[in-house]
């Protein structure tokens, strides 16, 4: 049976993690150094948007007005964060080692890291939906700073993959089933 929960932001948490590259490694300190693990909180967060774009090409045979096939090009993986400011930690993870107020030769890697957004319904147990992205890196930040409302920092961001984790509570409790499409 498909999941059918319904989910609202509340239900939601969005955490950042550690992937195993050079890139990586630098993303690791500086989470490390602003929420002292390798997974801190986001904290604050008032707005996530994922977006996957594919470049389909249509095939259009002379005569014909509807195309007579599509083929898929590339995949394009990106999306938006809105964040109450509390620190530079986003920049950061931006510039990279350019962050830093002294002098650093460059080239020097733009840290990359994993995000999970978790969806939990508390209203059924068992049930969560989780968005996956790998090798995502910012592309682009901005402060904004309103005169009559909360200062909030904005943050583009591409990711290299996604995949979705569906868990479905098994009927009468247990452990939940996890919904594979294209396991082998």
């Amino acid at each position: 049976m498909a999941m059918n929960s319904v989910f609202t932001g509340k239900n939601g948490t969005l955490q950042l993690s550690v992937i195993d590259s050079p890139e990586g490694a630098d993303a690791k300190l500086i989470f490390q150094s602003y929420g002292g693990t390798d997974s801190p909180p986001l904290g604050r967060v008032t707005d996530v948007q994922v977006f996957v774009q594919t470049d389909l090409e249509e095939f259009h045979e002379i005569g014909r007005r509807h195309p007579v096939s599509l083929h898929p090009g590339d995949i394009h993986i990106f999306g938006k964060i809105g964040r109450a400011y509390v620190h530079g930690g986003m920049l950061s993870l931006l510039l990279g080692r350019g962050v830093a107020s002294n002098s650093i030769a460059e080239p020097y890697v733009q840290p990359a890291f994993g995000m999970i957004l978790d969806l939990k319904d508390p209203a059924v147990p068992g049930n969560e939906a989780k968005l996956v992205l790998d090798g995502v890196k910012l592309q682009n930040w901005a402060q904004t700073i309103p005169e009559d409302d909360f200062v909030i920092e904005n943050v583009d961001f591409r990711a290299l993959t996604i995949h979705v984790i569906d868990a479905e509570a098994a009927a009468g409790g247990g452990s939940p089933t996890e919904h594979k499409p294209f396991a082998s």
